[in-house]
């Protein structure tokens, strides 16, 4: 447990501007899903953009560290689309 800890530290210290990036556009969603309560169209419109930034920054992390495999990009589409899917029907029903 405590390699992960330490795997994890490193991580994110060696890619802290990765990190901070999808942290920011994570407290965007949020807010703006917020600030959008109710209208569905928007909503859904904020979803699948975020949804669409985390693809695309995954891709971008994954060629900086040059370990971009089309297995990777394959796992965060599938990814992308389940919360896609899981937070349209839990949250915005």
């Amino acid at each position: 447990m405590n390699h992960f800890f330490h795997h994890i530290h490193k991580e994110v210290r060696t890619h802290a501007f990765d990190y901070l990036l999808f942290i920011t556009a994570g407290i965007f969603f949020i807010l703006g899903l917020q600030l959008f309560r109710g209208e569905r169209l928007l909503e859904f419109i904020l979803l699948l953009a975020f949804v669409s930034f985390y693809i695309i920054w995954g891709i971008y992390h994954h060629i900086i560290e040059d370990s971009l495999h089309l297995k990777v990009i394959l796992e965060y589409i599938l990814i992308g689309f389940t919360i896609l899917f899981l937070i349209k029907i839990i949250i915005l029903p």
